[in-house]
């Protein structure tokens, strides 16, 4: 199979397109674009410069990707967005690249970003992430791996959502999301760990145990969040999981989200 570009399709000299690659109708590719092998980009799609494509994406009719970041301080400069293989871009997806803060927004590889999603400026996203319609992404948001979110999701800025966790329809995380979470509205608040999620992902059910083990000490032991790590080091030691989870909160300065009925006692929210 060789490359195919549409006749109405507009590509600068400057772009460069891999193998094998689908070019839809009246799709725009700017100066400075790479895009993988294998690539299918639908009809009426902008590829602005900067952006980087890995191998196999596909990208669905009026996307816009790798466009100039929606931040008055942005002054121009050159930055990237960089995505990585086998990613699946709905219609009307948007897209941002980076500032100079960082220089670039990242997007892993498998990633599902449905319908009307949009990644802002600098956010950093792992890989097979599933995301339903309308996500709205704001500046530097970091999300883990497997994450899984629902329809109708927000996320405002600078907040970090661990690994394997699931954000219910509707949400609007306003605080950080512990890994291995389960995330649900009205309030939003953590109801549990994401078990069914872990156990297709093959989490054995010793893990799954020790997860909801760590969970009780992090949020219903009455311990302050720097206590409650002390006592997870010390009671999980080379439990991989409970090290994430334990890395995840000391890195956050944001405050963690907490559970729906978890006493107060204690509490210092990390911050």
């Amino acid at each position: 199979m060789a490359t195919v570009i549409h006749e109405t399709a507009i590509i600068n000299k400057g772009a460069s397109i891999g193998a094998d690659a689908v070019i839809g109708p009246y799709t725009v590719v700017q100066d400075d674009v790479v895009i993988g092998d294998r690539c299918e980009i639908g009809s009426h799609v902008s590829l602005c410069s900067g952006t980087r494509m890995g191998a196999g994406c596909r990208v669905y009719k009026g996307a816009n990707i790798g466009e100039t970041p929606q931040d008055l301080k942005f002054g121009g400069e050159k930055t990237l967005l960089r995505i990585g293989e086998n990613c699946t871009i709905r219609e009307f997806c948007t897209l941002n690249r980076g500032t100079k803060a960082t220089g670039e927004t990242v997007i892993g590889s498998n990633c599902l970003l449905m319908a009307y999603c949009h990644v802002a400026h600098d956010c950093r996203i792992g890989d097979y992430l599933v995301a339903a319609n309308t996500l709205n992404l704001a500046g530097h948001v970091e999300l883990g791996h497997h994450v899984n979110i629902g329809g109708t999701c927000a996320v405002t800025q600078f907040r970090k959502i661990g690994d394997y966790c699931h954000l219910a329809a509707y949400s609007l995380i306003v605080k950080d999301v512990v890994p291995f979470s389960i995330a649900s509205p009205a309030p939003i608040r953590i109801v549990g760990i994401n078990r069914i999620g872990l156990a297709r992902a093959g989490f054995s059910e010793e893990r799954r145990r020790n997860i909801k083990r760590a969970y009780k000490v992090l949020f219903r032991s009455g311990l302050t969040v720097t206590e409650a790590c002390a006592r997870l080091a010390a009671d999980f030691t080379g439990d991989a999981d409970v090290e994430n989870v334990i890395a995840f909160v000391k890195s956050s300065t944001r405050g963690l989200l907490r559970m729906r009925d978890q006493a107060g006692a204690g509490e210092d929210d990390g911050e």
